[in-house]
């Protein structure tokens, strides 16, 4: 029996669309502190609430997106959150005050929230079902590939002597490119829904909540690691480019993601993400020790510092698109969107979390610790899925 047909001009133009997108985006995560501190003279203090401006406005706006995508048509939606995004990199062409550029962090954040929640769910409406995990696999798998080389050639411009306009200009050109692409992807017809009455159901999938909560608690650690991972090898004396820990971690999400998909179509969805957490449980548990190891050898604790890296990204890699799947199998095809931003917003939140409680564990202890709290928190999240997130799906999968 032939397989659907997933590879059609719709799904290659929303995979363009989304790694040009997050190329933008990842484009200026190293090069902004460099920004606010050289431009706006900001202290370190000031540059982290800066930041956290765009985590926290993403956060508040995706439930509701969820939503939006599900009563109103998805694509010019979509389309609307892709434009703004786009044009909030102009936005920091002009910004000339730290208030304005505050304003503009914001609505950018708005905008990153809807626009990602709108492509995720988009990209389920046009590929076959049958299909599902490998498609979101491939999916994903873009913004791996942007994650790896677009904060090394942000970098490379910055420390080229690159202004910070043209950078800003790249990112801008980057997202027109990918709104172009994202314009062209043709959607199926939606039929119309009858309006519910608005309730948390509509804004959160509760039948989401138990995978929702595991997924929190893995995500506190890897918040923890995208942070101070640097900081951490800086404080235990390892010399080495820690920018290419991101590029390691990247690759093993390239890697694994080709080939998870493929199970999670194949119905083993809860088989690949207890995998996956095995992987990640032992990953955080060797990145804590480090801190040990690297009295003993500079150069064992080097190579495994890389290694920690690439085992931690095919852990995650492996588990994304089956976490995003079994959400969407736990929900109507009416409430796609819904799915997608309780799936999301778990994440979020859980990386939010790392930031502050890493930042705090680090500034009363040392970051080893931090990381040893988040490898226990991982142990936790194993049990947690295993014991309850597995039958409860299995029981409530409406697929």
């Amino acid at each position: 029996m032939a397989k659907d047909r997933l590879i059609t001009p719709s799904y290659c133009f929303i995979l363009a669309a989304n790694f040009l997108l997050y190329f933008g985006f990842w484009l200026l995560i190293p090069v902004l502190p460099f920004y606010l501190s050289e431009f706006f003279q900001a202290g370190n203090s000031t540059i982290g609430i800066v930041l956290s401006c765009y985590t926290v406005a993403a956060l508040c706006i995706r439930p509701f997106s969820g939503y939006l995508l599900d009563t109103f048509a998805r694509k010019p939606l979509y389309l609307f959150a892709y434009f703004i995004f786009m044009m909030m990199f102009g936005g920091y062409l002009i910004a000339g005050s730290l208030t304005l550029f505050i304003i503009f962090r914001i609505i950018h954040g708005v905008s990153f929230g809807m626009v990602t929640v709108g492509g995720n769910t988009v990209v389920i409406d046009i590929m076959p079902s049958s299909r599902r995990g490998e498609g979101l696999g491939y999916y994903g798998l873009t913004n791996n590939t942007a994650m790896s080389i677009g904060p090394m050639f942000g970098l490379f411009l910055h420390d080229a002597g690159v202004s910070f306009a043209t950078i800003f200009c790249y990112a801008f050109g980057s997202c027109i490119l990918g709104f172009l692409c994202a314009s062209l992807v043709k959607t199926p017809y939606k039929p119309p829904v009858k309006r519910e009455p608005i309730s948390l159901d509509r804004f959160i999938l509760m039948k989401g909540l138990p995978a929702g909560l595991s997924l929190l608690l893995l995500s506190i650690p890897y918040g923890m690691t995208t942070n101070y991972v640097a900081m951490y090898a800086r404080q235990i004396g390892l010399n080495t480019q820690t920018g290419f820990f991101f590029t390691f971690m990247a690759v093993g999400m390239a890697i694994s993601r080709i080939f998870s998909g493929k199970l999670v179509d194949r119905g083993k969805i809860t088989q690949v993400i207890i995998a996956g957490l095995y992987l990640v449980v032992c990953s955080f548990f060797l990145l804590s020790a480090c801190v040990y190891l690297i009295q003993w050898s500079d150069t064992v604790c080097n190579i495994l510092f890389f290694g920690i890296a690439l085992l931690m990204g095919v852990g995650f890699g492996i588990m994304f698109p089956a976490f995003n799947t079994l959400f969407v199998n736990l929900a109507p095809n009416s409430q796609r969107g819904t799915a997608t931003s309780t799936y999301l917003t778990s994440w979020d939140v859980g990386i939010g979390i790392g930031m502050l409680t890493g930042g705090y564990i680090a500034e009363i202890s040392t970051f080893d610790k931090a990381y040893l709290f988040g490898a226990c928190l991982t142990v936790v999240s194993a049990l947690y899925f295993k014991l309850k997130v597995t039958p409860h799906y299995h029981k409530n999968k409406l697929r």
